[in-house]
């Protein structure tokens, strides 16, 4: 009966495999669960679509944001419409109870405003409500931005 139970154990010890977080087999559990060195950030990176509304205009954004912190870190994203120069670069910001983004044109050529600043409270169904403005002020207009699936 000892010699069963050996063999049970060596089976069930063979049959233990490891796999880091990329789903390749390796072959310690050190290696399993090592951090990657050569992953950049945007790798850890989704994206959610948002819309701004403020009665008169209504912007799109495609916000690329760190999904393994919180509040999200938003790493990047664009403005793609509804806004004067669209599209403009999202350059950072965070979401969760509150949100901030931050976005400039890519080209300055004069006619617009050079940036402009996100901030709101979060709000069910999923929305903030807050302000926005341009170059460096950020209450000079109401909006609701909701999530789009």
């Amino acid at each position: 009966m000892a010699t069963q139970t050996g063999k049970a154990k060596s089976a069930a010890a063979a049959e233990h495999r490891f796999h880091n977080a990329q789903g390749a087999a390796v072959k310690t559990w050190d290696e399993a669960f090592a951090a990657r060195q050569d992953v950049s950030p945007e790798a850890f990176a989704t994206t959610a679509k948002l819309e701004l509304h403020n009665g008169s205009a209504t912007f799109a954004l495609e916000v690329k944001y760190n999904p393994n912190t919180y509040p999200y870190v938003v790493i990047g994203g664009q403005i793609t419409s509804g806004i004067c120069g669209a599209p403009w670069d999202i350059t950072g910001g965070f979401m969760g109870q509150t949100i901030r983004i931050d976005a400039k044109r890519p080209v300055d050529d004069g006619r617009c405003a050079r940036t402009i600043t996100i901030v709101g409270e979060f709000q069910n169904p999923p929305a903030y409500r807050g302000t926005y403005g341009f170059n460096g002020a950020t209450s000079s207009f109401k909006h609701t931005t909701v999530y789009h699936c």
